[in-house]
């Protein structure tokens, strides 16, 4: 295997498409390493792009969020910016592995792995995010939605690279949150996970929701059926038990050893009530 070091977005691009199928991008390695070591995936070529400036920090102004791909977990979970009305970008970041991951892994390897129970993804769609991909000559704009196409499959070309995640920040009266199932508390990967988000207006009815549902089908995807069911009513416990049941009907889940399906779409539902309860306890913490 070849090691190669890339100085630029635009040189680590030209090396992908130059390089070929057998060339894989490296950021923080905490997955695509273990991946390599088990010989899950074969791979000629690594293209470390962990030291390229300008691809890691987060910049939040009132009319954009802005995530660098190259960004840890350890920074996000500690961001004051997300604290409040975004804490589910903290909370999710902080279930990544044990913090010597987290001070290493990256959220664009998160989402560009590409894995169906990736904790990041979920609570990006919920904030209705768009990927950023960068090429030799020219950037695109994907929305998260598009850019996830399958396990370990993405709309990136070869000759691009993940650079950045955007998304407006939430206006109005809005909460967010994460949860997860897995089989212990820590360092495990999520049986199920859901992220919510929920905006009420002055009368307190719902204006809006979002949710989230991963781990529950071949890619990470936000459950309208279930938001429906809360849009223009009271956010009480019968319409989240409603959106819940409705969030567990549009889930496909499998079987395999961790999980069968019957319990993971049992555990949809519930997680769906608890995240949507939180969201509401958190408004009313902030009136």
């Amino acid at each position: 295997m070849h090691v190669h070091r890339a100085a630029s977005v635009q040189q680590a691009a030209t090396m992908m498409a130059t390089l070929g199928p057998g060339a894989r991008l490296l950021a923080g390695g905490t997955d695509i390493l273990i991946q390599l070591r088990r010989g899950a995936l074969a791979c000629e070529h690594l293209i470390d792009i962990g030291r390229i400036a300008g691809l890691d920090g987060i910049a939040i102004d009132g009319e954009a969020v802005q995530i660098g791909a190259l960004t840890r977990h350890r920074t996000i979970e500690r961001h004051a910016g997300f604290a409040g009305s975004m804490q589910a970008l903290i909370e999710a970041s902080r279930v990544v592995g044990g913090w010597q991951v987290r001070n290493m892994a990256t959220i664009g390897g998160n989402v560009a792995n590409a894995s169906p129970a990736a904790d990041l993804v979920p609570v990006l769609l919920a904030l209705d995010a768009t990927v950023e991909l960068a090429g030799p000559a020219e950037a695109r704009h994907l929305p998260l939605s598009q850019f996830l196409l399958g396990p370990r499959r993405t709309a990136a070309r070869r000759d691009e690279v993940l650079t950045a995640f955007r998304f407006t920040p939430p206006t109005g009266r809005h909460a967010t949150a994460f949860l997860k199932a897995g089989r212990r508390k820590a360092m495990e990967i999520s049986i199920v996970n859901v992220a919510a988000l929920l905006e009420v207006d002055d009368a307190g009815r719902c204006r809006g929701a979002r949710l989230a549902l991963g781990a529950v089908g071949p890619v990470a995807f936000r459950a309208t059926d279930a938001e429906a069911c809360l849009q223009n009513r009271m956010p009480s416990d019968e319409a989240f038990e409603e959106a819940g049941r409705a969030a567990a009907a549009a889930s496909n889940p499998i079987d395999d050893v961790r999980a069968s399906a019957a319990y993971r779409r049992h555990l949809v539902g519930r997680l769906t009530v608890r995240a949507l309860r939180l969201c509401r306890d958190r408004l009313q913490e902030a009136t």
